[in-house]
């Protein structure tokens, strides 16, 4: 854990992919009988950010001395471009190839594109490491998968970077383990890297805004339980959990108004405000993963208090791709704004909709009116429309931004459609926070 002089990145040159893990490692179904019940009621307390709440990390400090060329560059080409993808980690060795596919796609991404449309980081949307974040994990399900990958990966923690197992040493709890390989305070090589050169990020905690060219991702950290997603203690429902982030979010959100800030504002976090499940006697049931409309409803409130509405908000746990489309009344005004899932970076991938007490599923159409996902909605909702989805193949988002329009891309990860592998795409306008095309 000797400090260096610089972040490192990758290994310099492309080294084959891994084939199997170093450490065996326990499928999910058996750890899961052992504490499904933990998994409904055990939220974990966490460090505050080392920032002030308006504060933020600035892209260029993360690439430490390369920063000023690298912001250079994107200013250059008028845009960035970057990428994000949620639960990555596999679980056991079948699953493995998938979260190799998943890197190395995001890899090749990177090394062939031009300067103007290479991405400049990873934003992982959390489920780093499975099944429970332990530092055994972290070199099979991060390091080693993701060697070759040539810029900054920044994280937020999901439910498996968080949820503690019971007997965890108290010095080996998942998010103590988490903030040593992303919210290091200087580039080191940490011990879950073994001989690999990738140092740990430089984050000012589990939750943090990232500046960077054209956008600003403030990122929140859902918590430990598998569904919902807690940002708070919810006036005492949660009391482990600190209300931090509330501050948090709206000095972030006060200070984007104060600047009157044009770039765009994305809001992540690891559980979905809204997950697909069908209606009420159509047939069948929701996916693995529902929605979160007590948090949605705690972010509405203080974005309608400070005057400021994310131009998207994306997330992952729902382990496939969903693309809402949400029209709310804010203010005078009529906004619409994309609300994505993308949990299928390489653990799993899960159908939208199960059978249920001998009724056969019944997936949507796209374009379907799913309004009734909004829960007691603090917003004034005037429509929610399922846009997109893909439930059988693996996938990220590669998202670009420039001083007028938000693209956010989704692509499937299948060696034999690239370069074409884009899917799905939605645009928003920043200055009218529209959604223009599909």
């Amino acid at each position: 854990m000797t400090p260096l002089p610089q972040p490192i990145f990758n290994e310099g040159s492309i080294t084959p992919d891994p084939t199997r893990f170093k450490t065996a490692h326990p499928s999910d179904s058996q750890l899961y009988k052992q504490i499904q019940n933990l998994l409904t009621k055990d939220v974990v307390n966490f460090s505050p950010s080392r920032l002030p709440p308006d504060g933020m990390l600035a892209l260029q400090d993360a690439w430490g001395p390369h920063g000023s060329e690298i912001i250079k560059k994107i200013q250059s080409a008028g845009k960035i471009v970057f990428h994000a993808a949620g639960d990555t980690g596999a679980s056991n060795e079948g699953k493995y190839a998938n979260e190799v596919r998943v890197a190395d796609q995001l890899t090749s991404d990177c090394r062939t594109a031009d300067d103007a449309n290479r991405p400049a980081f990873l934003f992982q949307l959390g489920d780093v490491v499975y099944d429970f974040g332990e530092s055994r994990y972290y070199y099979d399900q991060f390091y080693d998968p993701f060697r070759n990958y040539p810029a900054p990966i920044f994280a937020i923690p999901g439910n498996h970077d968080s949820f503690i197992v019971p007997n965890t040493p108290a010095n080996g709890t998942p998010l103590e383990v988490f903030e040593r390989n992303f919210c290091a305070t200087q580039p080191v090589i940490t011990p879950e890297a073994a001989s690999l050169h990738r140092t740990a990020m430089t984050q000012p905690g589990v939750y943090f805004t990232l500046d960077a060219p054209f956008v600003r991702i403030i990122g929140l950290f859902s918590n430990s339980l598998e569904d919902p997603g807690v940002i708070s203690s919810e006036n005492g429902k949660w009391p482990t959990v600190p209300d931090v982030q509330l501050t948090f979010l709206a000095a972030q959100l006060s200070l984007i108004k104060k600047q009157k800030y044009a770039g765009a504002v994305i809001l992540a976090m690891h559980h979905p405000p809204f997950s697909y499940a069908p209606q009420k006697g159509s047939g069948g049931a929701g996916g693995n993963h529902g929605g979160s409309p007590a948090m949605l409803r705690e972010i509405d409130h203080i974005c309608l208090s400070a005057g400021v509405y994310p131009h998207a908000v994306l997330s992952g746990h729902a382990h496939n791709y969903q693309r809402f489309a949400r029209s709310i009344r804010f203010g005078s005004r009529q906004y619409v704004a994309p609300f994505i899932v993308c949990g299928d970076g390489g653990h799993n991938v899960n159908r939208l909709v199960k059978g249920k007490a001998g009724q056969l599923p019944s997936e949507p159409q796209f374009g379907a009116d799913v309004h009734y996902l909004e829960n007691k909605p603090v917003a004034k909702s005037t429509g929610l429309i399922l846009k997109h989805y893909d439930d059988m193949n693996y996938g990220y988002l590669r998202i670009t931004v420039d001083k007028k329009r938000l693209q956010i891309g989704f692509h499937l990860v299948d060696p034999g459609r690239l370069p074409q592998s884009r899917i799905d795409m939605v645009t928003v306008d920043l200055a009218s926070h529209t959604v223009t095309g599909n």
